[in-house]
């Protein structure tokens, strides 16, 4: 089994080793995000023979925001590749195989999401009490997301999110437990447009808070767990995220930010950050 805590790579995604799947098997409606009705299972009309998107360079001018902020955690190259062992959904002799290509790519994508945080819980030297549990989570994780495709679609996901969860919420405990001053609990808090320039979030829990459009510019986040929270077009310019955890890369890159904007080291910048689009 490959060791995800080793290559945090496989947990992002690689079109390159990937049939367009983000781009069929998932549905969007017309909204600020996407510019028009697209159902499951349906290949987006920007998709070309080739999976690849033919605006790619254009997707926020042309009112694709949505898919500019949307990461599948590397389920689509393991769905595409090890799953399906490489076979196109195109080019595929049954439809049957395309209609279970992409039933089994949604359920990958949450087990990869959960890869990712406990690949995140098992690097905080804080969390050492629990490591072993950790491990063990992470290992039955990765054997889920390599069971046969009839059994992926009828996993009980949200048992074991549920399960995976209670280790992820005593790795922040523990992680924030060891940050200086009164922390403030704002799990599932309503945040929508709130004015917090320059607040002081050190060690805050922000898990499933929804920070849509807040003003945290400035803002010191340091140490704060982030699983969950709503960060579309939340503006962190010149804040602090520095030792921020469980924040992927789908949040940061529904945000804004700055050059200023300090980063944990498992995100990288948006580069429409500093395109200014």
């Amino acid at each position: 089994m490959q060791d995800t805590t080793a290559d945090r790579t496989v947990l992002r995604g690689d079109c390159d080793n990937c049939f367009g799947l983000c781009c069929v098997a998932l549905p969007f409606a017309r909204s600020a995000d996407f510019a028009l009705d697209k159902p499951a299972g349906k290949a987006c009309p920007n998709l070309g023979g080739d999976h690849r998107c033919g605006i790619h360079a254009r997707l926020r001018q042309q009112g694709f925001t949505g898919c500019t902020v949307y990461d599948c955690f590397g389920a689509g190259q393991k769905v595409s590749q090890v799953t399906f062992g490489g076979q196109d959904w195109r080019t595929a002799a049954s439809g049957e195989h395309a209609r279970r290509m992409f039933d089994v790519f949604p359920v990958v994508r949450q087990l990869h999401e959960l890869l990712w945080y406990l690949t995140e819980a098992l690097a905080l030297p804080v969390a050492r009490p629990l490591h072993a549990d950790l491990r063990r989570a992470l290992e039955r994780t990765e054997e889920l997301t390599l069971l046969p495709p009839d059994e992926l679609t009828a996993l009980d996901v949200p048992a074991h999110r549920q399960d995976v969860n209670v280790l992820l919420l005593k790795t922040s405990e523990l992680a924030r437990a060891g940050i200086r001053g009164r922390k403030k609990e704002r799990r599932g808090a309503d945040l929508m447009g709130a004015r917090l320039k320059g607040a002081d979030l050190r060690g805050a829990n922000l898990r499933g808070a929804c920070l849509i459009a807040a003003d945290l510019t400035g803002a010191d986040l340091r140490g704060a767990d982030l699983i969950g929270a709503d960060l579309r077009d939340t503006d962190l310019t010149d804040a602090d995220l520095t030792g921020a955890f469980f924040l992927t890369q789908p949040q940061l890159n529904a945000a804004r930010g700055s050059a200023g904007t300090r980063l944990p080291e498992s995100v990288t910048r948006p580069g429409h950050w500093t395109a200014g689009v």
